[in-house]
């Protein structure tokens, strides 16, 4: 599958200064739409750029340019029937691995210290995505799975704390790594929603017992139910665990009024939350974090909680 090549926008190449923060965009994410009035639509990237420059954040950032060729990485994680059956996907099968590269960009950076830490604004989200040769979820390359491995495997960071706190459970991101030690993977959801995993009692198998923690939270589930899900399960296995980078499935859709969730967390609970993500990345890695946006589906709340997000990765907030 041949890809085109990788375009820089504007900002891409702004001066680096004192920004610390890296940011991924590519216009070309909102080629990828999967229907007419679906949920996981280009204006959920279109809102997040004008939130960012409206705000003077998107100024804050460093732009990153994507990895130039991210097949080899997607199959670390990805079975050559999968790839080539979302290679023949209109439009998409170009841009699900563009997605991809933006994370490695990123990952790339962080871990060469270029920047300290990265939000990457992608589409399609990944942490659905399995090896089932189709769409899971709205994802169809799993964008997280694969930049962890690619920060071990090429990069040598040997232990990766993925934190995921999208309203939806990261499935696929459990699979890849359900009996790996060198993987910790946590993820806040609701359990009973789609796509129906997640259970607590799932905390991994063989080697990787013990290194996959489920929360679930309730309809309703509010900012101090968040945080007792982090004071009591996350800081401690954390602290244990020491990883070499952190890696964040950010979904939004975790946020109130998501219109395909029904939490009620607020955009002090998003900035709190990657506060403390970045206290683990400062205690036991330089800092390295990486964010990868999934899901957040009401454009508006997406906006803004990507901006209290990346207002607190600038050290802004």
């Amino acid at each position: 599958m041949g890809l085109a090549p990788l375009a820089c926008d504007a900002h891409t190449n702004a001066p680096s200064g004192s920004k610390n923060t890296g940011y991924v965009y590519d216009k070309r994410y909102l080629d990828h739409v999967l229907s007419a009035f679906h949920p996981e639509s280009p204006e959920r990237l279109t809102a997040i750029e004008k939130k960012l420059k409206e705000t003077g954040l998107i100024d804050e950032m460093r732009g990153l340019p994507l990895l130039a060729d991210p097949m080899p990485a997607i199959g670390m994680v990805h079975s050559e029937s999968h790839i080539a059956n979302i290679g023949h996907i209109p439009t998409t099968g170009g841009i699900a691995p563009l997605a991809v590269a933006g994370a490695l960009g990123a990952v790339k950076a962080v871990g060469d210290g270029t920047v300290r830490n990265a939000f990457c604004a992608l589409r399609p989200p990944g942490h659905h995505a399995l090896n089932t040769g189709r769409e899971e979820g709205f994802c169809f390359f799993n964008n997280i799975a694969i930049a962890a491995r690619y920060a071990q495997r090429e990069l040598g960071f040997e232990k990766v704390l993925i934190i995921d706190w999208d309203y939806h459970h990261g499935n696929g991101t459990e699979w890849a790594f359900y009996d790996d030690p060198s993987v910790l993977f946590f993820s806040t959801h609701d359990w009973r929603a789609y796509p129906g995993t997640g259970d607590p009692k799932k905390r991994g198998q063989g080697a990787g017992e013990g290194f996959t923690i489920n929360v679930h939270l309730g309809c309703g589930a509010d900012d101090d139910d968040m945080y007792r899900a982090w004071d009591d399960k996350l800081l401690p296995a954390a602290q244990a665990f020491k990883p070499d980078i952190v890696l964040i499935s950010a979904g939004f859709d975790s946020r109130k009024e998501d219109t395909l969730g029904c939490f009620d967390l607020t955009d002090l609970c998003f900035s709190r939350m990657t506060k403390m993500a970045m206290g683990i990345a400062d205690a036991h890695c330089d800092g390295r974090l990486v964010s990868l946006l999934e899901g957040g589906y009401n454009v508006y709340g997406l906006a803004e909680a990507v901006a209290a997000h990346v207002m607190t990765l600038t050290g802004k907030a």
